[in-house]
């Protein structure tokens, strides 16, 4: 029923008018490898940036290009130099000062407009390699290869406002190859003509501040956090079997502003939600290592090909 969505109109007018040359993109010498989707919400598009840039730092000088999401500041500002961080969460965005944190040796930038951004990431910090974060619908920087990350509930979705679709599945056919994530939760299948690869997390592990693995047998936790899609992390910690007494949610990229940890309580949260906290002994962040068999030989491949 997308022809009574005016939204399918304007999502369609604009690919076609970038795919026709209409609207014009801006394209810098480095490799850019994009990572999006196809909905509104957590898709482990950030997860998947981390895993892809810790892999590629070892051959490139790597910048992530991120938007910076509900950030107090406006244009290209560089939020890490290989791994050392230049500013706070509030001034670039959660996401990005999450990344900036974990990521050593790689460069985070963010950027509402991504060619600016680009510019700074090649032409100040020499960046050899970008990774643009959450950048499929965002067309007009050139990339050489889109990553494009599907949940199986995007599969019976509909577009906005009616869904969480930002476009069509057969916006698919610009993807270079698609990861079907959240495997580790169900196994799923989808059928394409296109490279594609499963993505799993694995090693679970309940870490301090201090970065101390602590043992959740037998604790009970109030578990919070503010992501697109916060019944992902409950249902994780469910699988787990890390006992909840309280579970608190909150909008994406929440603030926490006035949020006190009771002494005598275990909290756990997400690493974005962590890193905008005051570090407190009760306080602990869930944490996984990202699997993707086949990617990085077909990522490393493609940037070879690359004239």
């Amino acid at each position: 029923m997308n022809w009574l969505n005016p939204y399918f109109y304007a999502v369609s007018l604009r690919n076609w008018l970038y795919d026709r040359g209409f609207l014009k993109t801006c394209s810098f010498s480095v490799p850019i490898l994009c990572v999006g989707n196809l909905s509104v919400g957590g898709s482990g598009k950030t997860s998947l940036v981390r895993f892809l840039a810790q892999n590629l730092a070892k051959d490139y000088h790597t910048a992530v290009l991120l938007r910076g999401y509900k950030r107090s500041t406006r244009g290209p500002v560089v939020v890490s130099y290989r791994g050392e961080v230049r500013t706070s969460w509030k001034e670039v965005g959660d996401e990005a000062y999450m990344l900036a944190r974990l990521l050593k040796n790689v460069s985070v930038v963010v950027s509402e407009d991504r060619c600016l951004g680009a510019k700074l990431a090649v032409e100040e910090l020499k960046a050899q390699l970008i990774i643009l974060d959450d950048g499929f619908q965002h067309r007009r920087l050139k990339r050489d290869l889109d990553l494009v990350l599907l949940k199986e509930k995007d599969l019976k979705d509909r577009l906005l406002p009616f869904g969480r679709l930002r476009e069509p599945l057969d916006g698919l056919k610009r993807a270079h190859a698609v990861v079907l994530t959240y495997q580790d939760l169900k196994e799923w299948e989808f059928k394409i003509e296109k490279p594609t690869f499963k993505l799993y997390r694995k090693n679970w592990r309940v870490v301090s501040g201090e970065g101390e693995v602590l043992d959740f047998k037998d604790k009970s936790f109030i578990a919070f956090c503010g992501l697109g899609d916060n019944e992902q992390f409950f249902k994780t910690l469910e699988k787990l079997g890390i006992k909840t007494e309280e579970r608190l949610s909150f909008p994406d990229h929440y603030h926490y502003e006035g949020f006190k940890l009771q002494k005598g309580k275990f909290y756990l949260t997400t690493l974005k939600d962590f890193f905008k906290l005051e570090p407190a002994e009760n306080l602990y962040y869930l944490d996984f290592d990202v699997e993707v068999p086949g990617l990085m030989d077909f990522v490393r491949e493609r940037l070879t090909e690359r004239p």
